[in-house]
């Protein structure tokens, strides 16, 4: 059901820079391959108005059903990961003049206490993304072996090896742990008072493993030229170092071959929050963007 309060709870990060950036202009076509609730398409298609070619892509069901109340006009909102939606795409032969990913978690996600992806609230170890899949983070947290919790919690969490040995140990040795609130607490007695809540990196790699989200990236990120039309501009906003690296890798190889590169970098810098945002919303206090125009 249409909620009005979700959408005031959940705020748009870097509007409008992605506004500036992607410079969106009447009649383009757009592509939104994470539109969660909607605030940066309502911004875009609210200057384009063109909803017939647009496509907004989220694989949260909740947020899909959310979007299919806000945009009643002819607009096509898939309920996929965006990876597949790609695929898709290209096989019909679609292309966009913009494009947009925001990679990071919802608000919603967050605070709604049932989808467990919260070490502040107290749910089921869930965090998934598409709840029509059978892998969660309570098959991760209960069932996998210290070795391989300690491997993601480096990989994914960027935790310090030690300590991530350390922790794996704990969660295995409380088992069973029935909620997101206990495997923090678990997290938290083994750790030194920080300005970061100490269980902020293992919810990363868990929730990172349970969605396979830099995977999703990875493979997604090479095709976008060929969802771009001639001068299309694709914007990416990255929350944490393993996402942007992504970005950034792919776009300096994407614009590596001089003359013959399909892709140019708007801005060499990422775009990040200014200060009278961070006030408003502190949660974008880790959004990255980067922008590359299609040659």
């Amino acid at each position: 059901m249409y909620n009005i309060g979700m959408e005031k709870l959940h705020t748009p990060v870097l509007l409008s820079e992605v506004l500036a950036s992607l410079s969106p202009k009447l009649k383009e076509s757009y592509l939104d391959l994470t539109a969660g609730y909607g605030g940066h398409a309502e911004a875009i298609l609210g200057v384009t108005l063109n909803y017939k070619d647009s496509v907004l892509v989220d694989r949260d069901e909740f947020a899909a059903s959310f979007l299919k109340q806000k945009f009643p006009q002819n607009i096509s909102i898939i309920n996929e990961n965006f990876y597949s939606v790609v695929l898709q795409l290209i096989e019909c032969g679609k292309t966009f003049d913009i494009i947009l990913a925001d990679f990071g978690v919802s608000s919603p996600q967050l605070d709604m206490e049932d989808r467990g992806f919260s070490y502040k609230n107290d749910g089921p170890l869930d965090m998934r993304m598409d709840r029509r899949k059978s892998f969660t983070a309570s098959d991760i947290v209960n069932k996998w072996s210290e070795r391989d919790l300690a491997d993601i919690f480096v990989k994914y969490g960027e935790e310090k090896p030690g300590r991530a040995k350390m922790l794996a140990r704990e969660i295995v040795t409380n088992r069973p742990i029935a909620n997101t609130k206990a495997l923090a607490d678990i997290i938290v007695s083994k750790s030194r008072f920080s300005h970061v809540h100490p269980a902020t990196r293992i919810f990363q790699a868990i929730r990172i493993v349970v969605n396979d989200e830099l995977t999703e990236i990875e493979k997604t990120l090479p095709l976008i030229p060929k969802l771009l039309n001639r001068n299309g501009r694709a914007g990416f906003i990255t929350f944490h170092s393993l996402e942007d690296r992504l970005v950034k890798d792919y776009f300096k190889e994407a614009t590596s071959h001089g003359e013959e590169s399909e892709l140019t970098v708007l801005n060499k810098k990422p775009i990040v929050a200014d200060q009278h945002e961070l006030v408003i919303n502190p949660r974008a206090r880790s959004a990255k963007l980067r922008v590359v125009v299609r040659n």
